[in-house]
């Protein structure tokens, strides 16, 4: 006869091991059902955005770093051409001096005067006599002439080891600051890849209509201040612009900026590259730095150098000339050319092209006058 057994009861350990099985499966289907929507094409926008300004923050800390090294690779190079000349004046200064302590030692250590009372001749003591006081009133000269040059080759030699830690120091920095460029270039690119291809094509449609009409925008600034003839004769000089890029006249500034203007804008299409100062690309401040120096105007590397460059006219745009410098943001980490009308012509960011931009885009730090 078959035994029937009735089946054993859950234990509460299994039934607490399957609940929480459960709820986590519950709760991970929830979560798939409640998963954040891919960001659309205006919020990867504006995420690139941040992004490329954070990169161009980066940028021109690089190209700080980057102008310090080269400054402190001149300064340990004369350093070194210092030291070397130093060291020969030593060596000379002490060989000199062995061969008078050779000679004494020669001599058995008796008294020169000693020495020279016994000669039979006494023209000759009188003669030698006064040789060795002139001897040793050298020796002594020497003596002091090598303790100086010595003292000077010990400070150079300190100064230039302390050169050469900073440069090391410098190198680093600067290999740091192209990282974080190049991780927040990568990090934007990644961002466009989650887009299609047609919405990237509207991304860049959309940028190429705003560099256009402010274009028009600018061009319109200029037309008043020009007489007819004046500008029939500049817009024949602006096609020779774009080949020999040589200063044609513009609206009232300073007169260097307004041929800096005209140099900048003979760039316009140029590819923005971090830590480019020409001529085929550009970032922000090279592309300034490039134009007034074509103008005959040297500029500091940096923004944040470049705005202390000339003459500070404020933060109103209304004060504005074309060709005056715009800095933009409170760190004043970009920069631009005041081209009229409120337009800025710059090399705006990574993955951009030089051209004009509403000033308004912006926060304006501060308009500077070269």
């Amino acid at each position: 006869m078959a035994s029937h057994r009735r089946p054993k009861p859950a234990g509460r350990a299994r039934v607490s091991i399957l609940t929480g099985v459960a709820a986590a499966a519950v709760a991970l289907s929830a979560q798939g059902a409640h998963a954040d929507p891919q960001p659309t094409k205006d919020q990867v926008k504006e995420q690139v955005d941040k992004l490329n300004e954070q990169a161009e923050q980066a940028t021109e800390k690089y190209n700080a770093s980057q102008e310090k090294q080269q400054e402190l690779q001149k300064q340990v190079s004369g350093l070194q051409d210092k030291i070397a000349r130093q060291q020969g004046q030593v060596t000379d200064l002490q060989g000199g001096l062995a061969e008078i302590a050779g000679e004494q030692y020669r001599n058995g250590g008796i008294s020169p005067t000693v020495q020279l009372m016994f000669n039979s001749s006494p023209d000759t003591f009188l003669s030698q006599a006064g040789t060795l006081n002139q001897v040793g009133g050298t020796q002594k000269n020497q003596l002091k002439e090598l303790q100086d040059q010595q003292r000077k080759l010990d400070q150079d030699r300190n100064e230039a080891q302390g050169k050469l830690n900073e440069l090391e120091s410098t190198t680093k920095q600067l290999k740091s600051d192209k990282e974080e460029v190049q991780g927040k270039l990568k990090a934007a690119q990644d961002l466009l890849n989650t887009l299609t291809e047609q919405e990237r094509q509207q991304l860049a449609a959309a940028e190429a209509k705003a560099a256009a009409d402010a274009k028009a925008k600018a061009d319109a600034a200029a037309k008043p201040a020009q007489p007819a003839a004046d500008r029939a004769s500049r817009d024949s000089s602006r096609s020779d612009l774009s080949a020999s890029s040589a200063p044609v006249s513009v609206a009232p500034g300073s007169s260097h900026g307004a041929a800096a203007l005209q140099y900048a804008a003979s760039k316009l299409g140029s590819p923005y590259v971090y830590g480019a100062t020409g001529p085929g690309s550009f970032d922000c401040s090279g592309l300034m730095q490039w134009a007034f120096n074509q103008a005959g105007v040297s500029l500091p590397r940096t923004s944040q150098e470049q705005a202390g460059a000339g003459t500070r006219i404020g933060s109103d745009l209304s004060q504005a000339q074309p060709g005056d410098l715009l800095i933009f943001f409170g760190d004043a980490h970009h920069v631009g050319i005041y081209a009229g009308n409120g337009q800025v012509l710059h090399a705006p960011k990574p993955g951009a092209v030089v051209r004009y931009e509403a000033v308004s885009n912006m926060p304006l730090a501060s308009i500077v006058r070269v």
